[in-house]
């Protein structure tokens, strides 16, 4: 028996789990005859294989940094990952580009630091952007969860949850090459970016926009050389004071190249001097949520991203020796579920400018949402919504429907303008540190995280640096 697990919640999981497990070898899978629209698969135990006081789901920029802000607040901590590497939409999403630097102290400070002392990455706008070389983080973000102590598990996908009691998430049920697998926690961290977590385990949720339930487009990265920073300077976001100049630039290099892309904002971001990431490419009126729809997005994106550069390389001229280097290997995804919070960050946060004293995470970046249709252009929307300097709440990251489960990065509770704003991955580092911090205090003290008060965690962040002044 798993320590914490006693006999009357296994016989309960036993319940929980028949009918979501695969078959045995041997066994054959159900189908019905009469509609062959649906199967029963056959009931099998799953094993426990570990017994943590924290796991985290999800190895972005948000997770990466919550299961190492647990672990070095001294909680056995397990990181679950779905790609082949950590680091998220920094990594297998070739993002390449940190946004809203300012007042994050603590992990951010800690790791833009390190990938400078390699000389990887640099500050392209002080406290607001930083650029870097994406194989240097993946490295980087290993040997720091190493240090911490964190265990890391890739190639592993959440596929089920499990609740022991009512109203308490106990188990995170994950699929592999090693086949369905049960890791229990006392307290669980959902950093998956669509909520894949909390949705398992029964919260509530919105995603999309109000009116219709759309999301905004996903976005293909690309790393690109054989040109020189020197000889197309002028057609790269850079530190002017308006980066439109650099990206209409770049829109019309690619019409007279024969391509029109699909981003009406098409950006070259300079990694080293010969060494660029292109974003150009969005993909409309898809749902994350949807195999289907993130398959056909991937092809479509791929197919574009190798039309420009290809065009550029025909025009000659500075892009004559241009290459594609890679893509990335999980479609960009700006919006998912937005999973319901005890508290939840509103336009109104933005446009007032509001405060909380359990302040995890003050947010500088604007309103920023892209056209979800490609009907309603190909940039921009404008949305109205003035923002002003806003806190993000520890409250807005503890799931109001499940105990034991808090969220970090962009699935923390929120309204469609306010996670436009929240979701860029400054903050989402800011929001993980914070989040593992109270997800440990809360396993040592064998209580949920919404049962802490603020001042059981001002300390240990402060400990660990992560407060603002």
């Amino acid at each position: 028996m798993v320590q914490g697990i006693n006999r009357r919640q296994l016989m309960h999981l036993g319940t929980a789990l028949a009918g979501i497990g695969i078959c045995k070898a041997g066994q054959h899978t159900e189908v019905s005859e009469q509609r062959k629209q649906t199967c029963r698969e056959p009931a099998r135990d799953v094993p426990i294989v570990e017994q943590a006081d924290v796991v985290v789901c999800g190895a972005g920029p948000a997770g990466v940094a919550a299961a190492i802000a647990a672990a070095r607040s001294g909680a056995k901590t397990r990181l679950l990952e779905a790609n082949g590497c950590l680091g998220g939409v920094w990594t297998a999403g070739l993002l390449c580009w940190i946004l809203d630097l300012k007042d994050k102290p603590g992990l951010l400070v800690e790791i833009i630091s390190r990938v400078k002392e390699r000389q990887a990455g640099y500050v392209n706008q002080p406290g607001y952007s930083f650029a870097y070389d994406v194989e240097a983080m993946k490295l980087l973000l290993e040997q720091m969860c190493a240090e911490a102590g964190v265990k890391v598990q890739l190639h592993t996908r959440v596929a089920a949850a499990a609740r022991t009691e009512p109203d308490r998430l106990t188990l995170a049920i994950t699929e592999s090459k090693s086949g369905r697998q049960a890791w229990a926690a006392k307290v669980f961290i959902d950093a998956t970016g669509d909520g894949d977590l909390a949705a398992q385990a029964g919260c509530g949720f919105d995603i999309g926009r109000p009116k219709d339930g759309k999301t905004q487009p996903m976005s293909m990265m690309a790393i690109l050389d054989g040109a020189r920073y020197e000889q197309i300077r002028e057609f790269v976001r850079a530190t002017e004071k308006d980066s439109n100049v650099p990206k209409l630039k770049l829109l019309a290099e690619l019409r007279k190249a024969g391509v029109d892309p699909s981003y009406g904002k098409p950006t070259l971001f300079r990694i080293h001097n010969d060494l660029f990431c292109l974003a150009a490419n969005h993909e409309y009126d898809v749902l994350p949520t949807s195999a289907a729809d993130l398959t056909e997005a991937t092809l479509r994106a791929r197919a574009e991203i190798n039309r420009i550069v290809e065009a550029l390389r025909r025009k000659g001229g500075v892009w004559k020796d241009l290459r594609l280097v890679a893509t990335n290997e999980h479609i960009g995804v700006r919006e998912g579920r937005r999973i319901h919070g005890i508290y939840k960050v509103s336009a109104a946060d933005l446009t007032q400018g509001i405060t909380h004293e359990d302040s995890v995470c003050r947010v500088y970046f604007g309103v920023d949402v892209h056209s979800v249709s490609r009907s309603e252009g190909k940039g921009i929307t404008r949305t109205g919504v003035r923002s002003r300097a806003y806190d993000i709440p520890l409250r807005a990251l503890i799931a109001v429907d499940v105990g034991g489960l808090m969220m970090a990065g962009r699935c923390i509770s929120g309204d469609f303008i306010a996670h436009s704003s929240y979701r860029v991955t400054g903050n989402a580092v800011a929001m993980g540190q914070a989040a593992g911090v109270a997800a440990a205090i809360a396993a040592k003290c064998d209580c949920l995280p919404s049962d802490l008060s603020w001042q059981q965690v001002k300390p240990e962040l402060a400990q660990l640096n992560a407060l603002n002044a």
